[in-house]
């Protein structure tokens, strides 16, 4: 198996415990930087319920700076927001993008990422899935069939829907699943474009896959027509002291849980260059096919530092 098809993306830190202390417009700069170094694609995460620079708003700046890197979210939390308007947003800014957009979408999970972001945006907990599910469809349908006024689902129902923005590419953009749970696997396999897990053990990433896959063909399509992704924390540093301190502030100031918590759900890489590149290897080999990598840092001048060292590392990942 060749690496030919690999691609490789870093997280923009958007969230104030990275970029505390330094002028958040260098985030932007940060976005022109990352494809200068031949990063694949630019992606951002989302929330409401702590200090960050808006996700989509971040996109449609670094859209302004970049050519060529896809601009992805990972993940939105698209049930937050108004679905029309969410429409609307996610068109104009692949229209701007020149058809560079890809959607990860995410109904978040229990604790601080799930409940209170519902409970802030008065969405109801219950029935998230097929929220989302409705609403990528109500997407979809306002992209695809702007003759078609009306949309009713079990939980989103329109009589008279406005003509939407259409989208740079006819089809729109890929929208992808972030999820890992059976009802995931299968509802990936079965309408979504993509598929971005993270989960911290590679031979679960392998079995997961192919459940996707069968999914996938069990409701008529191409295995292939999954793009199989990861999400990874990764540091570069030689000495494993200071790894592990600089992980714990990492984890703590952007999870609120200890290091060790987070391994537990989450794919981490660290250690020397060699152990990193092994350990996404063991992803790579497993079928993913676009590594989507969080600079697992905090403050902007630690993270540009990691930027360049994981740049080093993007001919052997390939």
């Amino acid at each position: 198996m060749t690496n030919d098809d690999i691609r490789i993306g870093v997280l923009l830190p958007i969230g104030k415990a990275q970029w505390d202390g330094s002028d958040p417009r260098d985030l932007i700069g940060f976005a022109a930087r990352a494809e200068r170094l031949g990063f694949d694609s630019l992606w951002v995460n989302d929330g409401i319920t702590e200090s960050r620079i808006e996700a989509l708003t971040m996109l449609a700046a670094a859209a302004s700076v970049t050519e060529r890197v896809t601009l992805g979210t990972a993940a939105l939390m698209a049930v937050l927001r108004r679905p029309v308007q969410a429409a609307q947003t996610l068109a104009s800014i692949d229209l701007l993008a020149q058809g560079r957009l890809t959607v990860t979408v995410g109904a978040g999970f229990p604790g601080r990422f799930g409940k209170p972001m519902y409970a802030a945006s008065q969405v109801p907990w219950e029935k998230r899935f097929a929220r989302l599910d409705e609403t990528v469809a109500l997407w979809r349908q306002l992209w695809h069939e702007p003759e078609n006024k009306a949309f009713h689902g079990e939980l989103l129902h329109f009589d008279d829907l406005p003509t939407m923005t259409a989208p740079f590419r006819e089809d729109g953009p890929p929208i992808w699943l972030a999820g890992i749970t059976p009802a995931a696997l299968s509802r990936t396999g079965r309408m979504y474009d993509g598929w971005l897990p993270y989960p911290p053990d590679p031979a679960d990433y392998k079995s997961a896959l192919a459940d996707v896959q069968r999914a996938a063909e069990e409701h008529g399509r191409a295995a292939a027509a999954v793009t199989p992704a990861l999400f990874a924390s990764v540091l570069i540093e030689d000495d494993p002291g200071a790894a592990r301190r600089t992980l714990e502030r990492f984890a703590v100031s952007n999870y609120g849980l200890p290091l060790d918590e987070v391994r537990k759900i989450q794919a981490v890489a660290a250690g020397g260059a060699d152990e990193v590149a092994a350990r996404l290897a063991e992803y790579t080999a497993a079928g993913a096919r676009h590594l989507v990598l969080r600079l697992g840092a905090t403050g902007l001048r630690e993270i540009d530092e990691q930027l360049d060292r994981v740049a080093e590392l993007l001919p052997r990942l390939r």
